[in-house]
């Protein structure tokens, strides 16, 4: 990877004048990454960060999310695709039990008996519930 394709010298770099930009070499670069701190978190729309102590020692963690500006890796890729692949498989199973007893309430309020004798007593709560 060209070092000044790098998130946090491309930060750095932005906020000079291009005449400046184009005068560091890659030693320099290199230089002044390390100086800033390799990793610049910036502005988060959720940033939580919590100190605890536990017994002698002192812990913390931080919770940052917030639009991704970083070039995913391969790997990175395909974890993401799975995690939307599930995260879409969620949606549309929770989209066919909401449209599944939409219908059943549908069917229930006109009085239609699919299985005759047989009944999920759900239209009945429901009716009890508002009634």
């Amino acid at each position: 990877m060209n070092l000044r394709e790098d998130p946090a010298i491309c930060s750095l770099l932005q906020r000079m004048p291009k005449n400046i930009q184009d005068t560091f070499s890659d030693e320099q670069l290199i230089h002044l990454k390390v100086a800033i701190g390799a990793r610049q978190w910036g502005k988060h729309k959720v940033d939580c960060r919590c100190v605890f102590k536990a017994f002698k020692y002192r812990y913390y963690f931080v919770f940052l999310a917030g639009r991704n500006r970083r070039k995913l890796s391969e790997k990175e890729q395909q974890i993401a695709l799975f995690g939307y692949a599930v995260f879409l498989g969620f949606l549309i199973i929770t989209g066919a039990i909401l449209f599944l007893l939409l219908v059943y309430i549908i069917k229930s309020a006109f009085g239609i008996d699919v299985f005759p004798s047989f009944s999920f007593g759900f239209w009945g709560w429901l009716k009890d519930f508002f009634n």
